[in-house]
Parts: C-alpha cells; sequence; structure tokens
C-alpha cells in the first residue's frame, strides 16, 4: 500500500461521514460547461422592475446565456408563476430559437413569428408573446424563466402551449437553464 493510499483510509477512518475524492493529475476529469441564464434587469431571486410587469411598460426582460451545449439545434424559453392562484400562470412560450443566439433584447414584438424563425406560444393571458407579471396583492411570486437546449429544431405551429412545447421536448433537452425573479403588489 502506497504511503498516500494509507494516509487516506487514516484520514477516512479517523473522520467518518468525511468522503475525500482523489484524483491524480494524469485522470482530472474535464470541466464542463454548464449552460447559465441571467438578465441585465434582475438579479436571481430579486424583484422583477416593475418597467417588466402589467404595471408598468409590460415588455419582456432582456436574457442572457451562454455554454450552450454541442449538438444544440435550437433553444426555447418558458416563463411562469406557480404562485398563481389558480395554479402556476404562463407568461411566455418562445421557440425555435438558434442555437447561435445568445440574448434575448428588451421588448420581444407580441408577435407569432420573429426573425430567423423563432416562434412564439400563446400565453394563459391568451395572447402572443410575453405578458408581464399581475399578481394580485399580497406576498410575493416567484417568476420562472427556463431556458431549454434541444437537440432539434421543433415542427410546432406558433401559438403553442406551454404543455405542447414540453411534450414536443420530451427526450430532446440537453441542458437546462433557469432564472428567478420575483414580483409583489
Amino acid at each position: 500500500m502506497t504511503r498516500q493510499v494509507g494516509l487516506f483510509l487514516l484520514f477516512s477512518l479517523v473522520n467518518p461521514g468525511v468522503v475525500v475524492a482523489q484524483q491524480s493529475a494524469t485522470e482530472a476529469a474535464p470541466a464542463t460547461k454548464v449552460l447559465t441564464l441571467a438578465s441585465t434587469a434582475f438579479k436571481a431571486g430579486e424583484s422583477i422592475p416593475k418597467r417588466y410587469t402589467a404595471d408598468g411598460m409590460d415588455v419582456s426582460p432582456p436574457l442572457k446565456w451562454k455554454n450552450v451545449p454541442e449538438g444544440c439545434k435550437s433553444l426555447a424559453l418558458i416563463a411562469d408563476d406557480p404562485d398563481a392562484p389558480v395554479g402556476t400562470w404562463v407568461h411566455w412560450v418562445l421557440y425555435n430559437l438558434p442555437p447561435s443566439a445568445q440574448e434575448i433584447p428588451e421588448g420581444v414584438a407580441k408577435e407569432k413569428f420573429l426573425v430567423g424563425g423563432i416562434r412564439q406560444g400563446r400565453n394563459d393571458f391568451g395572447q402572443f408573446g410575453y405578458g408581464g407579471p399581475s399578481p394580485p396583492p399580497g406576498k410575493p411570486h416567484r417568476y420562472f424563466f427556463q431556458l431549454y437546449a434541444l437537440d432539434m429544431r421543433l415542427d410546432l405551429a406558433p401559438g403553442a402551449t406551454k404543455n405542447q412545447l414540453l411534450e414536443a421536448m420530451e427526450g430532446h433537452i440537453l441542458a437546462r437553464a433557469e432564472l428567478v425573479g420575483t414580483y409583489q403588489r
């Protein structure tokens, strides 16, 4: 038994419950990049500015991401509020964003089709595009912006619902990133 392995075993016996991972320099695992999602309008866990709500301009917030995985053929975005009194309320459904895209600018048009073959679904307000937070007075609501990297472009007509999008994406998700903001009246 080598001295290093012997010391590891001794440490493990003296400190039960403590797990020490060992890896030699020749066995170093490659660093994996994780898909991330952020906004210049608000930080994770912070309040969404009024501008991006039904109380303000009701425009979509700017979103940026990085580390889209290899093999990605399209991106999709869902924004929803799981704290709504009637159950999860969908605020935005967007799909077939090109894998080369790195951001969505503020104020995306509320149209079925966007440049580059991007399509928008219907939100729970019954409209295309983004519908900002509009919770009832009371406790803060959480708004989840979820970005999906997919191994295919989706064959969905504009106006797809969140459930239709989730069904079409099933088995094709390479990575997922999430940004959560809050809003309260």
